[in-house]
């Protein structure tokens, strides 16, 4: 049985035939009620949830940091992230590694990984703040 009290704004449900029972639910409504929509709010609310909340820059610095990791010989995307001690060992571990045609395509392929990771890392840690 629900019993029903309306206490200015307040509505209490109970869920038992005791007014005052442990089960009971309160909500507050707003008195003004719902706020109507504006076109910019609509395409502010649409750009929060494709960008993640977290802008534009943090939405794309992933794919950036890719692009750059796949200009090959360089490991730009370890630059850009700012990792630039892992970068240079990779440029140096690339050298005796050029003269094998299987391990160089391996190291490759890893930093393009590696860079997406650690940029997607950067963007969580900034938008945890």
């Amino acid at each position: 049985m629900f019993v029903l009290l309306r206490l200015h704004h307040i509505f209490v449900v109970s869920l038992s035939s005791h007014p005052m029972a442990s089960d009971e639910l309160a909500v507050t409504l707003d008195p003004k009620g719902p706020v109507r929509a504006t076109p910019l709010g609509v395409i502010k609310a649409i750009w929060n949830e494709l960008s993640g909340g977290i802008g534009p820059w943090g939405a794309f610095r992933p794919v950036f940091s890719t692009m750059l990791a796949m200009i090959p010989f360089l490991y730009l995307g370890q630059h850009f992230n700012r990792q630039h001690k892992k970068g240079a060992w990779w440029f140096i571990l690339q050298l005796p590694l050029i003269l094998t045609i299987v391990l160089w395509p391996l190291i490759y392929i890893w930093s393009i990984i590696d860079s997406w990771w650690v940029s997607n890392g950067i963007v969580s840690r900034g938008s945890a703040r």
